[in-house]
């Protein structure tokens, strides 16, 4: 049994936002759609991987969170900061991401926010947008956070990279 309060009665939700440079279907994006189903499937069988937002095409690439077609959402559900620490920088994910100027723009404003919810909990598009609402508004606190400012989980636990760790996240 689970008690609330312990790390174990909370995960890390994640959100990614993106806007591609043209649209899905046009050349430029060829190759990161080519991957699309590669990279999500190593997220599916990554140590520490609860849930992702996907449409029945197996993506959330279809997910419309904006009138913006090119506008895109990436949210998942984790275990640990450490297990989504490993799959954005330690595994074939990370590749894809040091490419992600050639198909996206850059954001100036917050694309990523991260935050602890219940276990068995699945945010929805809503909470990830206003999860990246706190982040710009408040900066880094227990309701909206960084990798490199994170927070430990409601019940205390976990959540800790080292010095070394959050370099690497302001590098890629």
């Amino acid at each position: 049994m689970v008690r609330e309060g312990s790390a174990a009665a909370y995960r890390l939700a994640q959100v990614n936002m993106a806007r591609a440079l043209a649209p899905l279907d046009d050349p430029l994006l060829a190759e990161f759609m080519a991957r699309l189903d590669e990279i999500n499937a190593l997220a599916d069988r990554s140590p520490g991987f609860v849930w992702r937002l996907q449409s029945d095409s197996g993506n959330a690439t279809d997910i419309e969170v904006s009138p913006d077609p090119r506008l895109l959402i990436n949210l998942s559900v984790w275990d640990s900061l450490e297990s989504l620490f490993g799959y954005v920088y330690r595994s074939g994910h990370a590749e894809v991401m040091r490419r992600r100027r050639e198909w996206f723009e850059g954001m100036s404003e917050p694309y990523v926010a991260l935050w602890w919810v219940p276990a068995g909990h699945r945010p929805g598009v809503e909470e990830a947008l206003a999860r990246l609402e706190i982040l710009k508004r408040d900066g880094p606190t227990p309701r909206a956070f960084t990798f490199k400012q994170h927070f430990p989980s409601p019940g205390g636990r976990g959540g800790h990279l080292t010095e070394r760790e959050v370099e690497k996240a302001r590098c890629i």
